[in-house]
């Protein structure tokens, strides 16, 4: 692997590290990018990655990611990030999840770990068998906040869909608003479900066949090729499935006014969020419209190490100010002729202490 400070995505991460364990096989990369604001915390991504290049790219990507996000969610936590290397059968096994626990457990603290693609609640466990710095553990009693944050993604990503619409077309209903849902797991198919339900018209896209056809079945939607979402002609875009998809070829193609959704990294490079700026269509900084998952993980990491439960009230009002930062970041994109991911870098560098 080529040495990870010579990386285009290298941004003076504080830690990155390589972990093997040849008993279970795993073989992981973790990734700190900044502990300005409290220990790094971001989930573990379970991937075949035929390069494995391609994982340290994401690991360096997302952890950056997390640092802005976490900042801009107003949260006292930096941002990290961890990938397992799959083997193409996406071999999972309990050793690797301790052995992985280990190593979190070997940073003392610097890295929180939740769930992220391919891991759930179950996996979350196993780690926590290991070390106390994880997140997204199973809910301990009724009102209170933890387990799997993907539906508390959705629901930022939904809230920020609803202002975006409202900022651009002007209106405050969703009502036979045309949206476009490439991704529809966890994450896209819950804001699928909460967009059905206010009347918008909806596209569905997934490379899980049967399960975007019986999503569709159940909310009343249209189902295209994963290949051709991009180019719907709609009014609003919304990426959940997996990052860089937004790069001069497809943004040539898109034919919606607003690109909001909860994909990470979704701009392949900065250039391009300039690029759908100058193009016209309104876009929802990822790391500020999915926080969402990242307030759940937070808060309830936060009260453990407190010795306290976490309320899920305090969740949700967290994840209300997500539609409020988006407005603040349009407006400041308006007003001086920059575009909306500039702003919120700017933003968000500088609470990191990197401005």
């Amino acid at each position: 692997m080529t040495a990870f400070w010579t990386e285009p995505d290298f941004d003076d991460h504080e830690i990155v590290q390589v972990v093997r364990d040849r008993a279970s096989g795993l073989t992981a990369i973790i990734a700190v990018h900044s502990t300005h604001l409290g220990p790094g915390a971001g989930g573990t991504r379970f991937w075949h990655y035929p390069d494995p290049k391609d994982g340290l790219r994401d690991a360096l990507r997302l952890s950056r990611g997390m640092s802005y996000k976490n900042a801009m969610a107003g949260l006292p936590m930096g941002g990290g990030k961890a990938v397992i290397l799959a083997d193409e059968g996406r071999t999972k096994t309990p050793d690797m999840l301790t052995a992985f626990g280990d190593a979190v457990e070997g940073l003392g603290g610097r890295y929180v770990t939740a769930e992220d693609v391919g891991i759930g609640e179950a996996d979350m466990v196993e780690v926590a068998g290991r070390t106390a710095h994880v997140s997204g553990l199973p809910v301990s009693g009724e009102g209170n906040a933890g387990g799997d944050p993907g539906p508390f993604t959705a629901r930022g990503i939904y809230l920020g869909i609803k202002a975006a619409v409202k900022h651009r077309l002007k209106t405050d209903s969703m009502k036979d608003v045309h949206v476009a849902v490439q991704g529809t797991g966890s994450v896209g198919g819950g804001v699928a479900r909460l967009l059905a339900k206010d009347g918008a018209r909806l596209t569905l896209a997934d490379i899980d066949k049967h399960g975007v056809e019986k999503l569709a079945q159940e909310i009343g939607a249209e189902v295209v090729a994963p290949d051709e979402v991009l180019g719907v002609q709609c009014d609003v875009l919304s990426p959940n499935a997996l990052g860089a998809i937004l790069n001069e070829e497809t943004i040539a193609k898109l034919k919606a006014q607003i690109v909001a959704g909860g994909a990470n990294n979704q701009l392949a490079r900065a250039r391009h969020g300039k690029l759908l700026f100058e193009q016209g269509a309104l876009y929802a900084p990822d790391y500020v419209i999915n926080a969402g998952g990242i307030i759940s993980v937070a808060t309830e990491y936060l009260a453990r190490r407190d010795s306290r439960e976490a309320d899920v009230s305090d969740v949700h009002a967290l994840i209300d100010q997500i539609p409020g930062r988006l407005e603040t970041i349009w407006r400041a994109s308006e007003a001086d002729g920059i575009a909306p991911d500039i702003v919120a870098d700017t933003m968000a560098q500088e609470l990191i202490g990197r401005g």
